[in-house]
């Protein structure tokens, strides 16, 4: 088989590039999505006797239109409480109660928004890239799954989640298994043998002390799998779906290279480009 390393010398002809939006062209796009989600911010600001109760109103709003506004109030008030964080409306006191002394007091929000624009193209083209972080990768899964359903799905099964979802947790689909291990895809024989595990990643940008634990992390994964599957005494492989130009930085290439030896034939790194001349079925059943 082809390994991964040999495609190196031209390697830019093997890596997928998802288009990205041109500046200023996207902000027509953040106008239409957040110009009333700001106007609405402005509205509650006003009506708050301070910040806690700023985030108190917020979380009474419907949904979308409250997860817009706490994306607005982490930036205006409070850049330590992720969006994630504040999601949870039980959980609202407790944020209060621990980070409500770091956040910005009210008098200063209102200052700052009337310092700003209406609509403020700078806020919105800041929601609007981090509100399609991590689209590429959903991209990257979605055309795998469509390829291998088209190639294998008669003889093969393969979940999770083809673009936004839950990760397949392999102590719930592979038997023994005793971690908590997230992955992006699994498939396995129609009898319900499983064959590969995969994981999915874009790089759009890629570098420093990421990229080394990108390649410890996956290193170790490996290990656990294949470990797994020799105690058990499975066909069970690795699959590294990765693609993107961040493969052409620093030493990506060769990192994910040294990776495919350290499995041997066990273990395929693979660009979507590749998937026609080395994902083949010869390497699913080996």
């Amino acid at each position: 088989m082809t390994t991964f390393a040999s495609y190196k010398a031209t390697a830019s002809n093997w890596i997928t590039i998802f288009d990205s939006p041109f500046y200023p062209d996207s902000l027509d796009e953040a106008k239409i999505l957040y110009e009333n989600v700001l106007l609405r911010f402005t509205e509650v600001v006003e009506q708050a006797q301070s910040s806690a109760n700023l985030l108190e109103i917020i979380t009474k709003e419907p949904d979308p239109l409250r997860i817009q506004l706490l994306r607005v109030f982490r930036r205006y008030v409070s850049p330590d409480t992720s969006v994630e964080m504040t999601k949870r409306k039980t959980k609202i006191p407790d944020i209060i109660k621990d980070f409500g002394y770091r956040f910005r007091p009210i008098e200063q929000v209102k200052q700052n928004l009337q310092s700003r624009p209406i609509p403020d193209e700078t806020l919105m083209a800041i929601l609007l890239e981090q509100s399609t972080r991590g689209q590429k990768g959903y991209d990257l899964t979605e055309s795998f799954f469509l390829w291998f359903n088209k190639v294998f799905s008669k003889d093969y099964l393969i979940r999770g989640p083809v673009r936004a979802g839950r990760d397949v947790m392999l102590n719930e689909v592979l038997e023994n298994w005793q971690y908590k291990t997230p992955a992006d895809i699994l498939i396995s024989r129609l009898d319900g043998t499983p064959l590969v595990v995969g994981f999915a990643r874009y790089d759009s940008d890629r570098g420093g002390s990421q990229e080394d634990d990108r390649t410890g992390g996956n290193r170790d994964k490996i290990t656990e799998i294949l470990g797994y599957a020799q105690t058990y005494n499975l066909p069970l492989k690795v699959l590294m779906l990765n693609d993107g130009p961040g493969l052409l930085l620093g030493s990506m290439w060769n990192d994910y290279a040294n990776l495919e030896q350290y499995g041997q034939s066990r273990v395929m790194v693979c660009t979507l480009k590749m998937l026609d001349e080395r994902f083949t079925q010869s390497w699913l059943d080996s």
